[in-house]
């Protein structure tokens, strides 16, 4: 077995002590390892072991599904929804890796195509309105289709097309709903729709969405899994599906989703 280490760039300091003694582990199991410093050097490996919070497994997570890296997160992050373990059960996570004495839960990406660019996306794709500078728009125009057939116009802030770990992201925040992991199903979340009707989709997996802007006017800006990928200020078709492939979680299996939705989201208590 071959274990990669990655770790959030931030908290290189305080994640010293803890690569270090992972490092020792694995050497004293007879397993090799290597630190990752670009997402896309996991190719061979097995194993990548996460130090940081749900942004930075979503750094990772669609280069280790294509190349069929199980990921295991260990939370120093804020919420850490992705990650198995808390920083302080780093002992645990190592045992599990070692031992191979665990689950994997699979969880589909979207596949996001235009203009001959391909993305990949975890947790949410978003097309947006500008809010900076001299490109800046109150609201834009999207037409959404799904399977071919016209779900509405909207005029609104932007979309969100989210899968089930996203569910739980910028889409609920918008008023989406939390789509169990499972379920084989997006949603299409519209962000501050100016209509009474307008609400949220969600929708088989196997579908394929089709956004297209109404106007080349206005500035969209392209968001893959939280990041801006690309300013457009042009009429461009985007096509999202499910991707061939999914990323790989190692789970200790103990906790089930709902019991995890309420302790990280802390939506009422028991």
């Amino acid at each position: 077995m071959k274990v990669g280490i990655y770790y959030n760039k931030n908290h290189l300091t305080e994640n010293l002590e803890y690569i270090d003694k992972i490092e020792k582990c694995f050497k004293s199991r007879g397993i090799e390892s290597k630190i990752v410093t670009d997402p896309d050097d996991v190719n061979g490996l097995d194993v990548l072991l996460v130090l940081g919070g749900d942004g930075t497994i979503l750094t990772v997570a669609s280069a280790c599904a294509k190349a069929s890296v199980k990921l295991l997160g260990i939370n120093y992050g804020h919420l850490g929804f992705l990650t198995e373990f808390e920083q302080e059960k780093i002992d645990d996570a190592l045992a599990l890796v070692c031992n191979g004495n665990y689950s994997t839960k699979q969880r589909s990406l979207l596949e996001i195509a235009y203009r001959g660019k391909l993305f990949y996306a975890l947790n949410d794709f978003v097309i947006q309105r500008s809010t900076g500078g001299q490109s800046f728009s109150n609201t834009v125009a999207l037409k959404a289709e799904i399977g071919g057939a016209l779900v509405d116009n909207y005029i609104s802030d932007g979309i969100i097309i989210s899968t089930p770990t996203g569910s739980t992201a910028y889409s609920l925040s918008a008023g989406g709903s939390i789509l169990a992991p499972d379920l084989d199903a997006f949603i299409l979340t519209p962000i501050c729709a100016h209509s009474l009707h307008s609400r949220p989709v969600v929708f088989n997996a196997n579908s394929t969405v089709t956004i297209t802007p109404s106007s080349a006017k206005t500035q969209l800006n392209v968001i893959v899994d939280g990041k801006i990928v690309d300013k457009l200020e042009e009429k461009v078709s985007f096509t999202i599906k499910k991707s061939d492939f999914h990323a790989e979680f190692i789970s200790r299996g103990d906790k089930d989703f709902f019991d995890k939705l309420l302790v990280k989201l802390n939506i009422w208590s028991k």
